[in-house]
């Protein structure tokens, strides 16, 4: 049988006093830090369940550190403080009469239990304490049978204990006791008694328990999230073009240009918008780039975008210019049955000069990227799609050259501070970019440089970019 303790074993010597008030004014520290997170840092939403569960992990820490602290204190000052001796800066809720102690003598069957415990259990210390075959009585019926285990254990085979179980207090309400112990043995080896100290854990244990709920309502709203916002944003995904590489328009030649794009789609799914992008070759050789967003959300505004997608093809196929292009995308609008307001931008690339000619109602301008540094190009005028009618829209031209990169993107990219932007929300942020997309070796990698930019960034709407790179 083993020997953990022995009945004339030598007293424990205190720790350094010094070391450990060291070791209190750390924990007290720590515990003032995290409490201002708690207080200042972690705003309680009720309906964010990622709030809740991260109040709820502030709340597990400062239990954690106040029960630290009060160890530390009963370590440092040797037996527990009475009630009235209680030192004023002990934090209120703290481990000082939640820890108590009691030792039963097999031999004499003397029962000694600390003021503590006595307090935990509601019972009054006239009554003496309870004996180990009283103890049970006290524990909610269910734990019974785990404390008889714990005691057999310890007093037969000579085990500590280290269990848990739920009493029900005086006052009615059912308490969670930790309780660790282990066997005296006398000079024979043989049991003469057990002691243990019992831990009111049940603050500790309904805090974690919080933690625990928040985190699975966290766990089982995300994938709901998630699953809700690709199914909002699968509509808009399934109409614009599926890129998976770069496209190159014409296959052949001279002047080709090489064609990305990416939809990103807002933080909510309830706004996922009207956002497109799209590029094709016209039958004269010259290649149609076209990026716009539609005001409203939802399938309404899908529907509305594959309708515009579908007019801007083909009146690119017959030979529409841009301006006049978005001249008719206007009437359009304005005569729909549900009427939008829309801004795009739609230009036509000639290989044969690298010349682009385009038009713009209401949107930002092209960025024009070139040995490093980036700029917009000039606006022509052109106002919002479905604004007014009878509207006449400018076209304007841009010379390209061989390695340029044109930024073709809605507003709802990027937002830029108060102060610090452009024209357009974005457009700084993007202008940025320019050192790296010098260096960038394709239209491809380009898109995958404003996505790791942006991808991250809280949009209240859904973003389409489309990039072109100009070939020898």
């Amino acid at each position: 049988m083993p020997s953990p303790l022995s009945a004339d074993r030598s007293a424990p010597q205190p720790p350094e006093r010094d070391a450990v008030d060291a070791l209190i004014h750390r924990t007290r520290r720590l515990r003032g830090d995290v409490d201002a997170v708690r207080r200042d840092a972690v705003r309680v939403d009720e309906d964010d369940p990622r709030t809740r569960w991260q109040r709820a992990l502030c709340e597990l820490a400062v239990h954690h550190l106040d029960d630290l602290g009060a160890q530390l204190g009963q370590l440092r000052d040797g037996l527990p403080a009475e009630p009235s001796e209680q030192p004023a800066d002990e934090p209120a809720g703290s481990l000082i009469g939640r820890v108590g102690s009691a030792e039963w003598n097999l031999l004499t069957d003397e029962v000694s239990w600390s003021d503590e415990l006595f307090r935990i259990f509601g019972r009054d210390p006239e009554a003496g304490g309870l004996s180990l075959d009283a103890l049970p009585s006290r524990l909610l019926a269910e734990d019974q049978p785990l404390l008889t285990a714990l005691v057999t254990d310890c007093l037969v085979d000579g085990k500590p204990i280290d269990g848990e179980f739920r009493i029900r207090h005086t006052d009615g309400r059912v308490r969670t006791l930790h309780m660790m112990g282990e066997p005296v043995l006398d000079t024979d080896g043989c049991t003469a008694s057990m002691w243990a100290v019992l831990r009111d854990v049940s603050a500790l244990r309904r805090s974690q328990r919080v933690v625990r709920r928040t985190h699975e309502t966290l766990r089982r709203e995300q994938p709901d999230a998630e699953t809700g916002h690709r199914a909002a944003a699968e509509p808009a995904q399934a109409v614009l073009p599926p890129w998976q590489t770069s496209l190159r328009l014409p296959d052949h030649g001279p002047g080709t240009l090489d064609i990305a794009a990416h939809y990103l789609p807002s933080e909510t799914s309830a706004l996922v918008g009207g956002g497109w992008y799209d590029a094709m070759e016209l039958p004269d050789g010259r290649t149609m780039l076209t990026v716009g967003d539609l005001t409203g959300h939802g399938v309404q505004a899908t529907s509305a975008m594959a309708v515009v997608m579908g007019a801007v093809r083909g009146m690119a196929m017959a030979g529409i210019e841009p301006g006049a292009l978005l001249g008719h995308l206007n009437q359009l609008l304005e005569t729909s049955i549900q009427p939008a307001l829309g801004s795009a931008v739609c230009g036509r690339f000639d290989p044969a000069t690298r010349t682009l000619d385009w038009a713009q109602a209401g949107h930002p301008a092209p960025l024009l990227f070139r040995d490093g540094t980036g700029r917009p190009l000039p606006l022509p005028d052109g106002v919002l799609l479905g604004a007014a009618s009878g509207v006449a829209y400018e076209q304007d031209e841009a010379h390209l050259l061989p390695g340029d990169v044109l930024v073709l993107h809605t507003d709802g990219l990027a937002r830029d501070d108060a102060g610090h932007g452009g024209a357009r929300p974005g457009t700084e942020a993007l202008l940025g970019l320019a050192p790296r997309f010098a260096e960038a070796g394709s239209a491809q990698e380009c898109v995958r440089i404003v996505v790791e930019a942006f991808g991250g960034t809280e949009r209240l709407d859904d973003a389409c970019v489309l990039i072109a790179r100009v070939g020898a």
